[in-house]
């Protein structure tokens, strides 16, 4: 039987180094049958889609747009949303937050009436809290709002344990929760490889043990590693871009793929009414379950300190 092609259609609002990235990521793993990069500045949103459009001979078949017209976004299956004030040296994801809010505020109203249907995939920081106030100006269902929240996290996580135990990083299974910031929580409890728990793993030859003080390093690095990146390059892209097309493309396969995004949790053990990241079903509804994962005492009170965290965040914007 032959292969139906995608006929998807994702739009990209942000055409900066992490949506044009993103955009890139998409196209190159063939999730989208069209493409739409949107920006306020018109001459550079072209002119990116016109840099992505000439490679499309080297990657599966698909349409790219670049526009300022908000309109264009119009059928959008996936709306991934990576405008946002630009993270400087030195500057905390919280500092972020005012001048960001502020444009969700505006833009996802407009979104949300142009594509009332799409599953809106929000990767601007401080993730979590753009997310609850995309939700709220929106107006759209829990599900059909989420973050790229810990992907990337969880991600670093496991290239970091695999470099420490020495297999693959496929093979290691590890989450990271809460915040997407300063308060992420590392999952160690609940962390596996081989389907043995990583607590319980003896080291393999050569390999040194997975101490307390080699689990703290790991999860300070996880942490920092975008400080470090964006000190030496001014931005992140690459890793989030593939991130972000991760969740795409789990969005559109409806994949039902087990993702740590963050979406508004609600009677989550007793964790509500903030956005923040525990693994999650992710499928063509979006966010859907939040599953309940194997939580030491410590790991449990550092995700409600992460939780109060982010509530005290939104809570000076009235949200």
């Amino acid at each position: 039987m032959p292969v139906r092609p995608p006929t998807a259609k994702v739009a990209v609002i942000g055409a900066g180094s992490v949506g044009a990235t993103l955009a890139y990521a998409v196209l190159m793993r063939g999730a989208a049958r069209e493409v739409v990069l949107h920006d306020i500045d018109a001459t550079k949103v072209r002119a990116q889609a016109l840099d992505l459009a000439h490679g499309i001979q080297f990657m599966p078949m698909a349409h790219v747009v670049g526009t300022d017209d908000i309109t264009a976004c119009a059928g959008s299956d996936v709306v991934v949303v990576t405008a946002g004030a630009k993270m400087k040296p030195g500057q905390s994801r919280t500092d972020l937050a005012r001048a960001t809010i502020g444009l969700m505020r505006t833009m996802m109203p407009r979104l949300a009436e142009v594509a009332p249907d799409a599953v809106f995939v929000m990767v601007t920081n401080p993730v979590d809290v753009i997310t609850y106030a995309a939700l709220r100006y929106s107006g759209l269902p829990r599900e059909q709002v989420l973050g790229s929240g810990t992907v990337l996290d969880s991600s670093r996580f496991r290239y970091l344990i695999a470099q420490h135990v020495g297999v693959a990083v496929q093979n290691v299974h590890a989450y990271v929760a809460g915040e997407h910031g300063d308060t992420a929580v590392p999952l160690w409890t609940a962390a596996t490889i081989g389907g043995v728990p990583l607590l319980e793993l003896d080291p393999l030859p050569g390999r040194e043990p997975l101490t307390r003080e080699v689990r703290d390093r790991i999860a300070h690095d996880v942490v920092h590693a975008a400080y470090e990146i964006i000190a030496g390059k001014g931005a992140t892209s690459y890793a989030i871009g593939l991130a972000g097309s991760r969740i795409v493309e789990a969005v559109i396969n409806d994949e039902h793929r087990v993702m740590p995004v963050s979406s508004l949790l609600d009677g989550y053990g007793d964790l509500g009414d903030v956005c923040l990241s525990v693994p999650t079903v992710v499928s063509h509804a979006g966010a859907g379950t939040p599953l309940r994962v194997p939580l030491s005492d410590e790991e449990a009170a550092a995700l409600r300190h992460s939780a109060d965290t982010l509530r005290e965040v939104a809570r000076p914007f009235g949200l």
